[in-house]
């Protein structure tokens, strides 16, 4: 079967099963950006992400002997959660193998939807090796991108998005493997060929973007990334084709874009989004995108977003968007100073939110101090009002990145 057929038949088999997430309308991004913008909240979806969606047309695809077998597959996130999940609700029994630094959160939470958690390795690399050799043991493999049903499984987001909103005139959704971007370009090119699908990778990890340019496929050496969940060294063999014929345009965006990206949608929209989720509108809010469509559809993918990282996310976005900033002052060392430094910084109406006082070091000349703040504050023109009250006052200051 054609996989844009595929695609058709996915949505008959997870109906009732997988959420039909919403789509919103956003005047304030739509304000904001100059263009009609429409959000897809996967985040919403059962897992939190849309991988439940592949991982239960391919589950559900299985003949009852491979369903016998049990299921195995290798993931740090979404993934694992999608296939734990498609298992418990098939009756299947599934193993998922994690590198052994996965966070607790993402174990517990591939636990609680029944998969069976197994550490190993140091890396991706070393759990998929072990998951491959429990396959050659006789269980069946499920790949998180590179698999036509998978993909399929994927590719009902596009359906949605045609149904909800059928004037799109774009649709922007992130890219890592590709089997996400694969199968919504699909069904949308077929249906709607006019509609222009864009993806967007990470900087730290642009394998697709690179394997375009060289016109092969061509593996990275992925960094540390807010987008983890796009963190892919490789692309598909499968997806890589699709992509080369269907997909519009690809852009790569930087961490700190990625920061923003997850600040504005908590504090505008109250949406959590993941690093990968929040790429697309980040592409947006940079302008790395270039397209006329009135009309644009973002796919947030996911917002399963490890708590302890939300606090460096969160400041990362403020810093980039001039609403968190580190202020040296040199004071004379004398009573009083400092005092008088906090209370022109509470007129200048900026929030302390953390403080140093120095004395001791090298570069501190006899008889002054000197102090690091961390200040909240309205944005770059704040910071300009700030600028100009401290030299008023004959202040030696300056602000760090």
């Amino acid at each position: 079967m054609v996989l844009w057929k595929k695609i058709e038949e996915a949505r008959r088999k997870i109906d009732g099963v997988i959420l039909k997430t919403p789509i919103i309308y956003s005047d304030t991004l739509s304000s904001l950006i100059g263009q009609e913008i429409y959000l897809k909240l996967e985040n919403l979806q059962k897992t939190g992400s849309f991988k439940l969606r592949g991982a239960y047309h391919k589950l559900s695809s299985l003949t009852p002997s491979l369903r016998r077998k049990g299921v195995v597959t290798a993931s740090a996130g979404n993934h694992a959660q999608g296939v734990a999940m498609a298992s418990s609700l098939l009756g299947i029994h599934s193993t998922i193998v994690m590198p052994e630094g996965t966070s607790l959160a993402k174990q517990m939470a591939t636990r609680s939807y029944g998969g069976k958690v197994l550490l190993f390795g140091k890396n991706m690399e070393e759990a998929l090796g072990y998951a491959h050799q429990l396959e050659r043991e006789g269980r069946v493999f499920i790949h998180p991108f590179d698999d036509e049903e998978v993909i399929a499984g994927q590719g009902t987001i596009g359906l949605e998005i045609l149904d909800e909103v059928p004037r799109v005139e774009a649709m922007i959704l992130p890219v890592g493997g590709g089997g996400l971007i694969s199968g919504v370009a699909t069904i949308v090119k077929k249906r709607r060929p006019e509609v222009k699908i864009i993806g967007v990778q990470s900087s730290h990890a642009p394998s697709a973007l690179l394997s375009l340019k060289k016109g092969k496929i061509v593996e990275v050496k992925t960094q540390p990334t807010l987008a983890d969940g796009i963190a892919v060294g490789r692309i598909g063999e499968i997806t890589f084709p699709i992509i080369q014929k269907k997909v519009d345009q690809l852009v790569k965006v930087d961490e700190e874009e990625i920061a923003s990206a997850i600040l504005l949608l908590i504090e505008r929209k109250h949406v959590i989004a993941e690093g990968a989720g929040a790429t697309p509108l980040a592409a947006l809010l940079s302008k790395k995108v270039k397209t006329k469509a009135k009309r644009i559809v973002l796919v947030i993918s996911g917002g399963n977003m490890d708590v302890h990282l939300l606090d460096r996310i969160i400041e990362k976005g403020l810093t980039r968007t001039g609403r968190m900033i580190r202020l040296e002052v040199l004071l004379r060392d004398v009573p009083g100073s400092l005092s008088r430094l906090t209370y022109l910084i509470a007129q200048l109406r900026a929030n302390i939110l953390h403080i140093i006082h120095e004395r001791a070091t090298k570069d501190i000349p006899i008889g002054f101090s000197k102090v690091i703040m961390v200040l909240e504050t309205r944005g770059p023109d704040h910071i300009h009002e700030m600028d100009k009250g401290l030299k008023e006052q004959g202040h030696s200051f300056k602000f760090l990145s």
